[in-house]
């Protein structure tokens, strides 16, 4: 044995030979390749254990970003990439075959994994109803060049027309202008009284609103009567005609008055949480102000063009599309920063907001302040129509189709569609839609049919614009009796819309209290109002008097 040990030694040595040979043949390709000089094999040993550490920690950093639902799911960038596992070498021995045992199945180049429910996207960057923002943008600059001509016309008139013409409008400006200045300037003093009062105090606002709309629309009335001129006498017959309706329809309603409060005050708490969320009130208050001070001057105007009448009710017509869309602009701004609060917990900022519905959603707000009033008037007409009890089978059954088809477009058409067209973006249409299902899935249509917010807001807005025909009217009355029906209907006009756009806010709280509530019943932010009043209609406790859906269907 020891002669063989020699050998074996001489052996060792000529193999280590050979390998620093072929280390060092390897140098001239490393220089080539960028490699670094003068690296011997143990610091190449080194360096190839370090290279090995390292993948080791990016393989446990790997393991750490694994989806905990799924092993299998890696995230990476935000993103979901599915690992492919590698096959099993085969391996000899027990515990080989204890693992091929086990691994018997082909493994498959890539698992399915169940689909994850789509993100609801909060911040959607398309414009809505693209078609109506067009409509309302070339409607906005024919109304602007409009205002400017009859503007022009009118001064025109004023200095270089004949001496009947100078006299005609010389009398306009004395004693039609001031008036209805003065008629804007308390139009926007009593919108902020009106916003505050309900504010403050939402219960007592609600009882206080249906009786004083009911008492200033029947003393406007019979003011105007006692004119005893046949312009206001008429004038005078339809706000007497409204204030009978209007107490009708308090005491109708008086059921209903209680859980109204509620949920106006319940809906008002997060108002307190955003100390700008009337700024958006504030801006187009102040932007409707300016507009109808111009508006009234190509009023002035239009009375020296042709065809006067006309004139002036494409101006009338022109000023409600464009007070109206002001309102909802507030509604959605206002419904974006309290939705959001309510689904997701987050202060958003109301200037982006306004700004949002200024932009992306005003064409929805066009659409919406188009056809909306005009559905739910007619609504109302069809369910009142159904009250009435008659022998005509005949106008009684075409009166339950008129309600069924005025329901069918109510459900794709309604006030509630601002909230979700605030909170994802959504078109007029499917926001109303889907806004209904809502209602419907969760058994809140009796519910929301009965709410009298909407009702609440409008009678404010009659409330304000009959106490401006009262203090316009008397004053036109004693300087120039011969503008008095004109001017009254103008002051009321101008008193109703600039209201309107003041109750936007109590509005739009309302219906994100509703439409939040539907998407998430189990929200923190809501306790058991509506729950309670479920329950109540379903025990029938309590006796809510709604309109007939249905042909003879009793009330509930």
């Amino acid at each position: 044995m020891g002669t063989f040990q020699p050998a074996e030694e001489r052996e060792m040595e000529r193999r280590k030979e050979e390998e620093r040979e072929e280390n060092g043949s390897q140098l001239p390709e490393d220089l080539e390749k960028g490699g670094r000089v003068g690296v011997l094999p143990e610091q190449a040993m080194e360096r190839d254990i370090k290279n090995t550490n390292n993948q080791g920690d990016m393989h446990a950093a790997m393991l750490h970003r694994l989806n905990p639902t799924n092993p299998l799911r890696i995230i990476l960038n935000g993103g979901v990439r599915v690992a492919t596992p590698s096959p099993q070498p085969s391996s000899s021995g027990p515990s080989g075959h204890h693992r091929h045992q086990h691994h018997q199945s082909p493994v498959p180049r890539s698992i399915s994994t169940p689909q994850q429910p789509a993100v609801i996207n909060l911040n959607s960057k398309a414009y809505t109803d693209k078609l109506y923002l067009f409509l309302f943008v070339l409607h906005l600059i024919l109304a602007v060049g409009l205002v400017g001509f009859l503007v022009f016309k009118g001064i025109h008139g004023l200095l270089y027309a004949s001496e009947s013409i100078k006299r005609k409008e010389r009398r306009i400006l004395q004693y039609f202008l001031p008036q209805v200045e003065v008629a804007s300037l308390l139009s926007i003093s009593l919108a902020f009284a009106w916003q505050k009062a309900v504010r403050l105090w939402p219960k007592f606002m609600v009882h206080f609103i249906l009786w004083c709309s009911f008492a200033m629309s029947l003393s406007a009335g019979i003011l105007l009567v006692c004119f005893q001129m046949p312009a206001t006498e008429g004038v005078g017959v339809c706000f007497l005609v409204f204030a009978i309706g209007n107490g009708l329809y308090a005491c109708w309603v008086s059921q209903r008055i209680g859980f109204c409060s509620k949920v106006f005050i319940k809906s008002l708490e997060p108002v307190e949480k955003f100390p700008d969320l009337n700024q958006p009130t504030y801006w187009m208050l102040g932007a409707g102000f300016l507009w109808m001070s111009i508006w009234i001057l190509a009023v002035i105007g239009a009375l020296n063009f042709y065809f006067p009448p006309l004139t002036i009710i494409v101006l009338v017509l022109s000023l409600a599309w464009t007070a109206e869309v002001m309102r909802n602009v507030a509604n959605i701004t206002v419904s974006r920063v309290i939705s959001l609060y309510y689904l997701r917990g987050m202060q958003s900022n109301t200037q982006f907001c306004l700004q949002r519905a200024l932009t992306r959603n005003l064409g929805s707000a066009s659409l919406g302040s188009l056809f909306v009033p005009t559905i739910e008037a007619l609504r109302i007409l069809a369910r009142g129509l159904n009250l009435l009890e008659g022998e005509d089978e005949f106008m009684f059954s075409c009166a339950h189709c008129c309600l069924h088809v005025m329901n069918s477009i109510f459900r794709r058409g309604n006030s509630w569609a601002f909230v979700q067209i605030a909170s994802y973006g959504r078109d007029f249409v499917r926001a109303s839609q889907d806004t209904w299902k809502l209602f419907e899935m969760n058994d809140m249509v009796p519910i929301v049919d009965s709410d009298i917010t909407s009702s609440i807001c409008f009678l404010t807005g009659v409330c304000s614009g009959s106490i401006c025909v009262i203090v316009i009217s008397s004053w036109t009355f004693t300087v120039h009796g011969g503008f008095t029906a004109t001017i009254s209907l103008l002051s009321f006009l101008v008193g109703y819309l600039m209201t309107r756009i003041a109750m936007a806010l109590p509005h739009a709280c309302v219906s994100c209290y509703y439409v939040c509530y539907a998407e998430n019943p189990e929200g923190q932010l809501f306790d058991g109002t509506i729950k309670d009043r479920q329950t109540l209609l379903k025990l029938n406790r309590e006796v809510v008097t709604t309109t007939p859906r249905m042909p003879h269907q009793s009330k509930t």
